[in-house]
């Protein structure tokens, strides 16, 4: 079985930050092929109404190669920006693929997402945990909530960090199979 993932990162949160980075290594050894779709840095300073077109020009250039239809199961990783990004991709492309939403911001849920996971945390400044509950219930998209986890799901608190990205590589795992 040929298996695909793509990692749409944030504007600042890499590839090489934990949650795209673990879950990268997990699915590299599970067999998955990985693309990174990076586009991270080049859109510092850009204004709000280029960033998204800015992001989805590049996942544009490093994906245009792909050969969908080779592919048994596409998996999308995405986090914030991303979650956008990626979700105009696939819409763009009629890419049938699995999601897994990292912090996904009010805009992501212009996008249908027919089979996707998603994760949040209460103390995000971007992304209003009530509002994003409300947006996950409405398209039946399963939301895990980090208590007092900012826009990066982390706390502060390294000890309880270390903790919740265990629970949340968990959750990836199961989700991808």
């Amino acid at each position: 079985m040929k298996k695909l993932a793509c990692l749409f990162p944030g504007i600042g949160y890499t590839c090489d930050k934990p949650l795209l980075y673990y879950s990268w290594k997990m699915l590299a050894a599970d067999g998955w092929e990985v693309i990174p779709v990076t586009y991270s840095g080049t859109l510092f300073g850009l204004p709000d109404d280029q960033v998204v077109s800015t992001a989805l020009a590049k996942a544009e250039e490093i994906l245009s190669g792909v050969k969908w239809e080779e592919y048994d199961s596409i998996l999308f990783v995405s986090k914030s920006l991303g979650t956008i990004v990626s979700g105009i991709y696939a819409r763009q492309h009629r890419i049938a693929c699995r999601n897994i939403l990292f912090t996904p911001v009010e805009f992501t849920f212009r996008e249908s997402f027919t089979d996707a996971v998603a994760f949040n945390g209460t103390a995000d400044p971007i992304a209003d945990t009530p509002l994003i509950r409300g947006l996950c219930e409405k398209a039946g998209i399963p939301l895990y909530v980090t208590e007092g986890g900012n826009h990066s799901l982390e706390t502060g608190n390294v000890d309880a960090d270390i903790a919740e990205m265990r629970r949340i590589m968990g959750i990836v795992r199961n989700y991808i199979g």
